[in-house]
């Protein structure tokens, strides 16, 4: 990308501004001038919420388009509210042991491979496997969508990457998957729909938020980070509070 787009002259500052927000020359953008991130998803490995309904592509593109904020607030204007209840009786192990491969009505479940590496594995580049295993992630490059980086992962240190229950798992039993059957439970936290490898610090940062709380870093990316927490709580007709609702409304606007 010619640098004049991404370092304008002060006296061509206003049309070159316009320029380098269309080449993507802004801060968080992946591109010169983004306070150092690192370059944006490489093409066709993020793909936009809206034409991702499974979640069964990589990646998560941002939402830019006016006509795609326009369907991305209509889902999200199809969420119920209701208030937050107690956090009483939650425990992980609810939802099933963590990344099973059981969890029937679910893509990728029952293929030998455990949630956790189906995810690596979806969602990351130049993916290397542990010795005479075709599901072991050992390494592989990932590009985080909440952050804008692109990490260098290696199990050696597996908590730089983390996955991400976009509806956190506290969040849903606390709106009411406290009394969905256990089957659901552990649909609910192995979906793909509902997950993202992602930067660890960030993931940690989040913890059982709901978006009121807690956005991506990354101000590029929310709209669709809204619109995937949406489709998730809409799959399995659960409520968001009102305070998150207008909260993803307002990544959406135009």
């Amino acid at each position: 990308m010619p640098e004049s787009l991404c370092k304008p002259r002060p006296a061509l500052f206003a049309v070159a501004l316009s320029a380098a927000v269309l080449a993507g020359c802004v801060p968080g953008s992946g591109e010169p001038g983004g306070g150092g991130s690192a370059p944006g998803p490489p093409a066709g490995r993020a793909a936009g919420p809206l034409g991702n309904p499974d979640g069964t592509k990589p990646g998560l593109a941002p939402v830019t388009a006016d006509a795609d904020k326009a369907a991305a607030r209509s889902l999200i204007g199809e969420l119920t509210t209701k208030g937050r209840g107690p956090r009483t009786g939650y425990d992980r192990d609810e939802f099933g042991y963590a990344w099973m491969d059981t969890a029937d009505g679910v893509p990728l479940a029952r293929n030998g491979c455990d949630t956790r590496n189906d995810l690596l594995k979806l969602h990351g580049r130049h993916v290397r496997f542990r010795a005479g295993s075709d599901c072991v992630v050992v390494s592989m490059n990932l590009y985080d969508p909440y952050t804008g980086k692109d990490i260098a992962w290696k199990k050696a240190r597996a908590a730089e990457v983390q996955i991400d229950h976009v509806v956190p798992l506290s969040y849903s039993w606390q709106m009411g998957s406290s009394r969905w059957p256990e089957s659901k439970r552990e649909q609910f936290a192995n979906d793909v729909l509902n997950l993202l490898p992602v930067e660890g610090r960030a993931n940690s940062a989040k913890g059982d938020s709901g978006p009121a709380s807690w956005l991506p870093p990354s101000k590029q990316i929310r709209c669709a980070y809204a619109v995937r927490f949406a489709q998730v709580a809409l799959k399995y007709d659960l409520a968001v509070t009102a305070a998150d609702k207008a909260m993803m409304l307002k990544q959406c606007q135009d």
